[in-house]
């Protein structure tokens, strides 16, 4: 039965720091975590009684805040995190040699936003709300850094 009730706990205190270093935020892994612990702190009061339970209750708090500070304080968990950033923009240097006026084709869908070619170029545009199809001639209407602003050819 001691196995059963540890069993119940780990995988509890488990599930809890999942939740806390994982998946911020209140959601099923760490309500499950919570159930699995209780349960098994439960148990332990039934089988082994008041002084017993009491026991596994102060162990399984023991292991859970044990557990919480290894993770944060240790940097466990640095090596599962991603520890590289991007720090490229959509459309980076695009304003050097787009114009006001330019002509282009839509490469994609425009559903606002999409991607058009202009002199060989892929970049990332948008329109004023209208859906274009893959194909349809476009004007540049404004650029902006990040922000490229495109209307059909009719």
């Amino acid at each position: 039965m001691w196995l059963a009730i540890a069993a119940l706990i780990l995988v509890g205190v488990v599930l809890i720091i999942v939740e806390v270093v994982f998946i911020p935020g209140t959601t099923i892994v760490g309500l499950l975590g919570l159930i699995f612990t209780i349960i098994g702190v439960v148990v332990s009061y039934k089988e082994f009684g008041s002084e017993g339970g009491s026991y596994v209750l102060l162990g399984a708090g023991l292991a859970l805040g044990g557990a919480m500070y290894y993770s944060f304080r240790k940097k466990a968990w640095k090596k599962f995190s991603l520890q590289t950033s991007i720090d490229s923009r959509v459309n980076e240097d695009v304003h050097t040699f787009l114009t006001t006026g330019m002509e282009g084709v839509a490469v994609s869908a425009l559903r606002p936003m999409g991607t058009a070619e202009f002199e060989g170029k892929m970049v990332e545009v948008k329109t004023s709300g209208d859906y274009l199809a893959a194909g349809t001639t476009v004007k540049v209407v404004y650029v902006k850094p990040n922000d490229i602003l495109v209307e059909p050819i009719t």
